[in-house]
């Protein structure tokens, strides 16, 4: 299984997920024109792009969906709720690409299963990918970690998860007050401790790679993102049973290196 991000943050996210030649994208959050320039970064050919799952209907995951459907003639998928609500913002498809899903879906060779997260849209919700070998969680986009995150997640081989903000930067910074409290609330974004948290549950001996995304450009850096990050997990018994762990964080703009587990 590899995987990539291609964009992370709230100017726009996508994420690559594949397993030989079959890939697919979590979101496109971007423009067609940006997307194709980054895979294309991480050699990555168009017609290895099997579909594209949505996991909310914010425009920062969604931007680019439509159009990058219609370019590449293919599926979206998206729970009922979730296209009730993107539907005419994609723009027109043809009726086989729009794909309604429950909350289990096969794609590109691999099962997913949605997981739901708290975020202040109508749905949303987080992933766990199995392959044939190795299992991917996302997790994005949710203002506390619920249990269904913490039932799911555990035991992945690989993550990317939000580490959206710095409590203290959050609280000094200049956002107005009402932003403040939606981002700090159960239905806005997780913060690095929270996030840091959740990963000392989650992380087990098999564990090898963690991705930090979803970073605020205002109320967080990657730097303080992975050294908080970092340190939560020193202090626990993490170091001890994932000695061969990497962190690291996405960039906002260009894609993240393709990351292949088992390598």
């Amino acid at each position: 299984m590899h995987f990539a991000t291609l964009a992370s943050g709230s100017s726009g996210n996508a994420i690559l997920v594949g397993e030989e030649n079959r890939n697919f994208l979590v979101d496109c959050g971007i423009t067609v024109k940006r997307l194709l320039a980054n895979l294309g970064m991480i050699d990555i050919s168009v017609p290895r792009i099997e579909g594209i799952i949505i996991t909310h209907e914010h425009s920062d995951h969604i931007q680019g969906v439509g159009a990058l459907a219609r370019r590449l003639k293919i599926p979206v998928y998206a729970t009922y709720g979730i296209w009730d609500e993107m539907e005419k913002v994609l723009g027109e498809l043809r009726p086989e690409q729009k794909v309604v899903i429950a909350r289990k879906v096969a794609l590109a060779g691999m099962q997913i299963k949605l997981v739901p997260t708290s975020h202040d849209s109508r749905e949303s919700y987080g992933l766990k990918v199995a392959g044939k070998k190795y299992s991917l969680g996302i997790a994005t986009d949710s203002g506390i970690v619920t249990e269904e995150m913490h039932r799911s997640l555990r035991g992945c081989d690989a993550y990317v998860v939000e580490a959206n903000h710095d409590l203290e930067r959050l609280r000094q910074g200049r956002y107005p007050l009402y932003l403040k409290k939606r981002i700090n609330s159960d239905v806005g974004h997780l913060s690095n401790i929270q996030l840091a948290e959740a990963l000392r549950e989650w992380l087990t001996e098999n564990t090898q790679k963690v991705v930090l995304a979803h970073l605020s450009e205002e109320n967080n850096s990657p730097e303080l993102a992975l050294t908080t990050v970092i340190r939560i997990l020193r202090d626990s018994s993490v170091k001890q049973r994932c000695s061969h762990l990497k962190i690291r964080v996405a960039p906002r703009y260009l894609p993240h290196e393709l990351i292949s587990l088992g390598e």
